[in-house]
C-alpha cells in the first residue's frame, strides 16, 4: 500500500526539536526526508545521552523514518551540491537563526530560482518586528505566547507546561503549512514560502485565554475558581476554563499522580451526589443547578475528593464512567509507556537501533486509513551519503573520497 506523500522529497535542514518534529511527521506520511547535517551532526545526537557514544533518545525520537547525509554548506563545493539537492526536492525545511541561510547565499529568491516548485518552510522564534532577533527556546515561546501567564495556581508563579507546545506544537503548525502549499502547487505549479513562528504557534494554542481576556471587560469569569479578578486572565490551577467545571481530585493511596480529572456536567450532578453519598444535594436549590454551584466550585470538588481520596484512581474511573461522567486518570510517564492500549494501538512502539538496541518511542498521532505509519529507526550520521550522492546525484566513488578529504562531507 502506498503512502500519502510518496514521491515527495524533503530536504531537512533542521535541528533540535521544532523542525525535526515537523519533518518526522512528513516522513511518517511517506515523504522521503533527507536530513542534511553538518559533519558534526545534529547537536541533539549528543544531548541528554543516557548511554555513551550512541545517539541520544532526544535525537532518535525526533528523527524516525529519515535518511541522513552530511554536507558542509559553507564550502563552495558544498553550496553547489546543496543547490543540486534543492533542484531535485519538493520541500526544504529549516529552523536556523534568523538570516542564517540568507548569509550563506540561500535566500528564498535564490532557492526559488533554482527550483520554482520548491516549498520553503522556515521556523523561527518570532515574526518580524521587535522580537525578531530574540533567541527562542521552548519555554521562552511559552512565556511570550500566553501559556505561562495562565498556567499554575492563583497564588503561585507562572509555570511551563510539560507539553512541548513551543517546539513540537510549532512543528505541527508547520506541517499544516507545508501540506497546504503542496496542495496549492498542484493548481499553480509554483512553490511558495511557509513561515511559522514559535510565539505565534503557542498563541494559537492559547486562543481561549484571549477569549477570556476580552470577556473580563464584562465582569468576573464565573467558571474560574478564583476569588479576585484584575484586568488580565488569572492562573486558575486545574480549572477547565471552559463551559463545564473540572478539577483534578486526589485518589488513594495518595501518590504524586494518584488523581482523576473530573468534569461536572449538568446531567452528571445527580449520579455524582449518589456516588459521594450526598444524594440530598441533587434536589437542594443551593446545589442542584450549574448556576447555583458556580460560586462554590471549590466546595463541590472538595466533596467529590472526600469520596475519591478513599479509592484507587482506576476504581474511581470505573465508577464515574459507569454513569457517563467525563473523567480521566492522571497518567504518569511510566503508566503511559507501559499502557497496553497505547501499545496495542501503536501509539507507543518499540524500535530497534543498531547501536543502542531497542527503545520506546511515540508514533504518529495522525492516522490515515490508506497510509498506515510504520515507524523506522532514526538514521546514523551520514548513513546515506553514498546512497544519495552516488546513487541519486551521480557522483563517483572518487568524487565521494575527494569530498570527504576536503571536509565537504
Amino acid at each position: 500500500m502506498g503512502k500519502a506523500l510518496d514521491g515527495v522529497r524533503v530536504l531537512d535542514m533542521t535541528h533540535v526539536q521544532s523542525g525535526p518534529s515537523a519533518t518526522q511527521i512528513l516522513a511518517w506520511m511517506g515523504a522521503d526526508v533527507v536530513k542534511v547535517e553538518a559533519t558534526s551532526g545534529d547537536i541533539t545526537r549528543r544531548q541528554l545521552r543516557d548511554r555513551p557514544d550512541v545517539d541520544s533518545l532526544y535525537f532518535t525520537m525526533l528523527n524516525s523514518n529519515k535518511r541522513s547525509i552530511t554536507l558542509n554548506t559553507k564550502k563552495p563545493r558544498g553550496k553547489e551540491i546543496f543547490l543540486d539537492l534543492v533542484r531535485s526536492s519538493d520541500v526544504l525545511v529549516e529552523n536556523f537563526a534568523p538570516g542564517a541561510l540568507d548569509r550563506m547565499g540561500f535566500t528564498w529568491e535564490a532557492l526559488s530560482e533554482a527550483n520554482p516548485r520548491l516549498v520553503y518552510a522556515s521556523i523561527k522564534g518570532f515574526g518580524p518586528g521587535a522580537y525578531a532577533d530574540f533567541k527562542a527556546y521552548e519555554v521562552i515561546a511559552q512565556a511570550m505566547g500566553g501559556s505561562m501567564s495562565t498556567t499554575g495556581f492563583e497564588e503561585g508563579p507562572p509555570l511551563a507546561t510539560g507539553a512541548q507546545i513551543g517546539d513540537s506544537g510549532t512543528g505541527m503548525h508547520t506541517v499544516a503549512g507545508i501540506l497546504a502549499a503542496l496542495y496549492q502547487r498542484t493548481h499553480t505549479g509554483r512553490g511558495q514560502r511557509v513561515q511559522v513562528a514559535m510565539q505565534d504557534a503557542v498563541l494559537n494554542l492559547c486562543r481561549v485565554k484571549l477569549r477570556d481576556q476580552q470577556r473580563l471587560a464584562h465582569g468576573p469569569l464565573a467558571e474560574y475558581p478564583n476569588d479576585d479578578f484584575g484586568d488580565e486572565v488569572p492562573r486558575s490551577g486545574n480549572a477547565s476554563g471552559g463551559g463545564q467545571p473540572g478539577w483534578a481530585v486526589r485518589t488513594a493511596p495518595g501518590g504524586p499522580n494518584d488523581y482523576v480529572y473530573v468534569i461536572v456536567q449538568p446531567a452528571g450532578w445527580e449520579p455524582i451526589t449518589r456516588l459521594i453519598d450526598r444524594p440530598e444535594l441533587a434536589d437542594d436549590p443551593e446545589w442542584s443547578t450549574p448556576e447555583a454551584r458556580l460560586d462554590k466550585l471549590d466546595k463541590m470538588f472538595s466533596l467529590i475528593e472526600e469520596w475519591t481520596a478513599q479509592i484507587p484512581k482506576w476504581d474511581v474511573l470505573a465508577a464515574l464512567n459507569a454513569h457517563n461522567i467525563p473523567c480521566g486518570p492522571i497518567m504518569s510517564t511510566r503508566e503511559i509507556i507501559d499502557d497496553p492500549t497505547l501499545r496495542a494501538n501503536g501509539v507507543i512502539t518499540t524500535v530497534d537501533h543498531p547501536e543502542r538496541g531497542p527503545y520506546s518511542t511515540v508514533s504518529s498521532p495522525i492516522r490515515l486509513s490508506d497510509s498506515p505509519v510504520d515507524v523506522v529507526r532514526s538514521p546514523l550520521l551520514g548513513e546515506h551519503n553514498a546512497e544519495v550522492y552516488r546513487g541519486e546525484l551521480g557522483l563517483s566513488d572518487e568524487d565521494l573520497a575527494e569530498l570527504e578529504s576536503n571536509g565537504v562531507i
